[in-house]
This record gives structure tokens, sequence and C-alpha cells, in this order.
């Protein structure tokens, strides 16, 4: 934390002043009680009480005083602000691949819920579009804050809903990148900042060569986030005969680490949705060092709401 006025916290001194001199004031009231040698009368004019009721309104309004004290020293803190425009595409594989079982009900079904947990999890002003691909990528939802089109868009990730089967991990990174130029007016010129999230759960069979969709992607300034999801032991069953569709993320890796996002692997529901919401704290802020006084200022104030309710609960003298 730093401060923008560090000479004013000197008043602190003056805090503690007071701190102290209660605490010398409390010593001498105690020697001067036990100098009264009239109990029976003392105890007529000061009846018992808890001992600690009495110093509760004086710590809080001297704790109220070093927070006023703090916030008057203008301290400032790294906030995380949302980036105007914020753009985020989640790409989503429906390849046969991810109607694996090896994660329950089955990789495709983990994933739109992963997905729309994720999406309601994001600031309401954050532009969220859906991809899905497959041997071809299309847009499902282009970004916009209408999360009930993002909702029904998530319904509509099913096997084969692009048409042609394989796994275009570069057409869908080309896609998103395609509706995020798109985006609005202004996005030609001056493309908002933005994020893809792609999760797959096999290396790129069709389509451009992912690599040079990334090229694209670092050209935009746009980081791909990767999640590979699934298990080496995963089947799928045609015709009664398993088939064996192992999970294989080399190739999102090598997306991730070339446009600057994250690569991540996830082989339960639990683990994807922990994945989510590590990539929901990073994608789509900004950080800004703000003034943060009225933190201090505000608890302040309630402390002292605190010690004059106490002040008057317990020492107020009725007529």
């Amino acid at each position: 934390m730093i401060w923008q006025s560090p000479a004013r916290l000197w008043l602190l001194l003056g805090v503690l002043a007071l701190a102290v001199g209660y605490l010398l004031m409390q010593r001498r009231r105690s020697r001067y009680a036990v100098r009264f040698t009239n109990l029976r009368l003392l105890d007529r004019v000061a009846p018992h009480r808890p001992a600690w009721r009495r110093h509760v309104p004086a710590g809080l309004f001297v704790a109220m005083l070093a927070l006023l004290v703090v916030g008057f020293a203008r301290p400032t803190a790294e906030v995380r602000v949302p980036r105007e425009r914020a753009t985020v595409m989640v790409a989503v594989d429906v390849s046969t691949s991810m109607l694996a079982g090896d994660v329950e009900p089955d990789r495709l079904s983990a994933a739109k819920e992963s997905a729309r947990r994720f999406v309601d999890g994001l600031p309401d002003e954050f532009n969220v579009g859906l991809v899905a691909f497959a041997g071809s990528a299309a847009v499902l939802v282009p970004p916009s804050t209408d999360r009930e089109a993002l909702h029904e868009g998530v319904e509509r990730l099913v096997e084969g809903a692009t048409g042609v089967q394989g796994t275009a991990i570069g057409e869908a990174i080309s896609t998103s990148l395609g509706a995020v130029k798109g985006f609005d007016s202004q996005a030609a010129k001056d493309p908002p900042p933005a994020r893809i999230i792609l999760l797959s759960d096999g290396a790129n069979t069709s389509g451009i060569d992912p690599m040079e969709a990334a090229s694209e992607a670092v050209d935009m300034k746009v980081p791909v986030h990767t999640i590979s999801f699934g298990t080496p032991g995963g089947t799928v069953d045609r015709g009664g005969r398993p088939i064996q569709v192992p999970v294989d993320g080399q190739t999102l890796r090598a997306v991730a680490e070339e446009t600057g996002g994250v690569f991540h692997e996830a082989s339960t529901s639990d683990e994807l949705r922990a994945v989510y919401d590590d990539i929901g704290t990073s994608v789509g802020y900004r950080i800004e060092r703000q003034d943060v006084s009225a933190r201090f200022i505000g608890l302040g104030l309630v402390f002292a709401m605190g010690a004059a309710a106490g002040s008057m609960r317990w020492f107020a003298r009725l007529p």
C-alpha cells in the first residue's frame, strides 16, 4: 500500500498519546479507588459493572481516530478493474471424442456445465461469445452482454454441431478472432481487449495450422487460454465397439505458450470448474492503482457509531 500524503501519518502519534493518556488515567483511578476507605458508600456511588464495558467505547474511539488518520493520508492500492469493451470468446470442442465417458456424465456435458458457470461468474459488462468446433468452426453466439443468448448457445453445443468431423483447433482460434474483429464499428481499427478460452481433448486434425492461427492472435494481442480436458483412457462407443480417444494436449500447450495465454489440464468435472474459476480471475481486467481512503474512513465511522452506542447503552444516566 502506498500513501499519497504520508506525512499525515505522523498524526498517529497523537492517537498513540491519547491511548497512553487513557491507560494512565485508568491506573490513577484504580489507585484512588483503593484509597477510598468507605467501601459501602463506594458501592452505592459506583455499583459493580463488568470492567471491560467501560473500556470498549474508549477503545473503539481510539481505533476510529487511527482509521481516520490513515484515510486522511490518502492510501492507494492496486485494484482489478474490468476493461472497457472487454470481450471473451469461449470455444468448445464438439467432436465425437467429446462423448467419451471418462468424465461424468461425458466430456461434452461436463464442458457445457462448466462453461455456463464460467460465463455466469463474469462481470455483467463483459461481452462473451461462443464458438463450437469439430472439423470446422462456427460462431454460435456473437460477443455480447446477453447472458440468456449465451445459455441458449451452450445448449446447442452438441456433437456434430458444425456438421464436419475432426478437431480444427486452428479454425476455432481464427473464427473467434473474426468475431472479435466484427464486435462493433470501431473494432477493425481499435479491437476490444479480448481473450479466447479454448477447450478440447485432442490434437488438431483438420483446417488451418493452429500455430498459424496463434500468430494471428499474437498480432491482435489476444491471448489464448487453452484447456486439455479428458483422460488417457477415454473411449467412445461406435457400433458396440469401444474406440480409444486419449486426451492430447500438446498442440493446446503450444498455442497457449505462443499467444501469452495459459495452458491447463483437467481430467474431472471438479478440476475443470477450478480451471475456469482460475481463468475467470484474470480475463478482461486491468490493474489500476486507486485511492482506497474511503475504506478506512468508512470503517472508522462504523467504530465511531459503536463507541456512541456502547456509551449510551452502558453509561447513560436517566433523570
